[in-house]
């Protein structure tokens, strides 16, 4: 299977783009086809792994190189012990100030650690990768990125892996490595607020809602919103016998408890 179909026509009109930070007149991958490997294990039994693009790095190292037309292909390997105060994050394509005042709106550790407290969730990975939130070259993520990506998931053991994009570039980015991880055999789901670059890229399976990008994941400091999300999300991965897009239902939910006063 391959990650990104007529990689070829991608990199003669990639190589055309004027790299424009709005990303007008890019040349957005369209697949056709979907690797898919089904869900062996309950959520109860299944460690979980966590990408998130939205270019959070541990204050003190490198940050993602933003300039480059290209994009910066290499990935940060995080442990979960490592707090929220000590990530900033090197972001292009959307606004990290949801991010910023609680990184569970991106990176929900946090949400994700209580399940796994709650015996919901067998176990988060112990390391967590963050993906730069800017990297155009779609061939340089099937080519470099998602191989990386791979071997670190396969090293831990995972079993299935969530992916969160920040930015509408990010659904593309993460949509390509959804399909190098389930190629391996390995099964993902994509939280996406970007139905139609999601639908474009064909990640095996794929969640989505009306939300906004920097926040997609859950808007801040609203915990029962992110639990919403992932919540959903994660049992939605279990139900997929095909590879697919499903909408959930949490805005709904948000709306009636937002006429209720409970928020």
């Amino acid at each position: 299977m391959e990650l990104i179909e007529r990689s070829g026509e991608f990199s003669t009109r990639f190589g055309r783009w004027n790299a424009n930070e709005d990303l007008t007149g890019y040349p957005w991958i369209e697949n056709i086809h979907a690797p898919f490997t089904p869900v062996r294990r309950a959520l109860p039994m299944m460690n979980l792994g966590l990408i998130s693009s939205a270019g959070a790095y541990i204050n003190g190292t490198e940050a993602f190189d933003l300039e480059s037309k290209g994009g910066d292909t290499s990935y940060r390997e995080i442990p979960v012990e490592i707090e929220a105060a000590d990530l900033l994050y090197a972001a292009k394509g959307y606004d990290p100030k949801a991010v910023g005042e609680d990184r569970n709106s991106l990176i929900p550790i946090d949400r994700l650690l209580e399940y796994q407290a709650n015996s919901v969730l067998g176990s988060l990975n112990s390391a967590w990768w963050s993906v730069s939130s800017f990297i155009p070259d779609a061939n340089a993520v099937a080519e470099i990125l998602a191989p990386s990506l791979v071997d670190r998931i396969k090293f831990y053991r995972i079993q299935a892996v969530l992916l969160i994009p920040a930015s509408k570039l990010c659904h593309q980015t993460l949509g390509i490595v959804a399909r190098a991880i389930e190629a391996s055999g390995i099964p993902t789901i994509n939280i996406s607020v970007d139905s139609k670059i999601t639908d474009q890229v064909r990640p095996p399976r794929t969640a989505y809602y009306k939300g906004n990008f920097g926040s997609v994941a859950g808007e801040p400091n609203w915990p029962e919103y992110q639990l919403r999300i992932v919540d959903e999300t994660l049992r939605l991965m279990e139900t997929f016998d095909q590879p697919g897009s499903r909408k959930l239902s949490v805005i709904q939910q948000s709306q009636v408890e937002a006429a209720r006063g409970e928020r």
